[in-house]
């Protein structure tokens, strides 16, 4: 059912965002929901309902302009614009939406990557967000057998590298934590409710970390890399970090970049995973954690 109405807000952003800037009539607004649902009847109040959820969801407002009465996303003030985020999402849940609407026609056509975790929880965690609901999850780490209990107020999603994670204030640790959904063996709501901090934006938790660690008070460090050209191409399109700038070329072709970045395990494999393309060359310490990890990689081999 949730996820039954989740894919009702998805369609009535994106069919706003197609319609542009001129907006949709209710009749426009009907005839598109009789073609998508064939259901015959879109009556006001169902749209005004799924018009408040979309606005508390995704912080987009569908406005009327009464003088036409047509309704619009108005795209310099929609969160579509503002918040990235929303925008990936929105996008993510209409690809989804397509392909399984066309699969017997693109069948062998179409190739995407599978994120497991996101099927099965995500949509529950969303949801008990919309509610500021409190959880608990029963979550098993990796490299353990053991089972851990928590009690967790879930107040963002995160996803990073094919898995979506939890960012939620734990009851037992008194903090804020990160839990893989792909390790929840269990989740399920207390029946009590929390009240969200205000201002929290996750972005601005991670903003000088990498990936899913969560900074614990060390200040970020000025990371300088040197590049092939060819790398540097790529980064350019997908950079390491929002931080990353453009210092220069040199005159055998490499790039100079550099990045404000809290250095964290999910960091240093990332410069390695990129091989000879990239060269850290400051600060030191970091440099050579990832010589240590480069030259174990290469112990395995000899």
């Amino acid at each position: 059912m949730v996820s039954e109405l989740i894919d009702k807000y998805i369609w009535l952003v994106q069919t706003f965002i197609d319609a542009g800037p001129g907006g949709l009539s209710l009749q426009e607004i009907a005839d598109r929901w009789t073609a998508r649902y064939g259901v015959a009847d879109y009556p006001r109040r169902s749209f005004n309902n799924h018009r408040e959820a979309v606005a508390e969801v995704f912080g987009i407002d569908i406005a009327c302009n009464r003088s036409t009465n047509r309704y619009y996303i108005d795209a310099g003030e929609s969160a579509v614009d503002k918040r990235q985020s929303v925008d990936w999402l929105v996008n993510t849940f209409t690809v989804n939406n397509l392909l399984s609407l066309g699969k017997e026609r693109l069948s062998g056509r179409v190739s995407v990557e599978d994120i497991p975790s996101g099927q099965k929880h995500l949509v529950t965690v969303m949801q008990a967000m919309l509610d500021n609901a409190c959880m608990e999850l029963r979550y098993r780490k990796y490299l353990r057998d053991d089972e851990e209990v928590r009690h967790i107020r879930p107040y963002a999603v995160k996803e990073f590298e094919k898995r979506w994670y939890i960012v939620a204030y734990s009851e037992e640790a008194g903090a804020l934590r990160v839990y893989a959904m792909d390790r929840i063996l269990l989740l399920k709501p207390t029946g009590e409710h929390f009240k969200m901090p205000k201002r929290f934006q996750v972005d601005e938790v991670f903003e000088a970390s990498y990936g899913i660690y969560l900074p614990e008070g060390e200040p970020p460090v000025l990371v300088k890399i040197r590049t092939t050209r060819r790398e540097a191409a790529y980064l350019r399109d997908l950079p390491l970090h929002p931080s990353q700038v453009f210092l220069g070329e040199e005159e055998d072709g490499r790039c100079l970049f550099a990045l404000r970045v809290i250095p964290n395990p999910n960091f240093v494999m990332e410069l390695c995973r990129h091989g000879n393309r990239l060269e850290v060359l400051e600060p030191k310490a970091l440099r050579e954690q990832v010589v240590e990890e480069l030259r174990n990689a290469l112990k395995i081999y000899e």
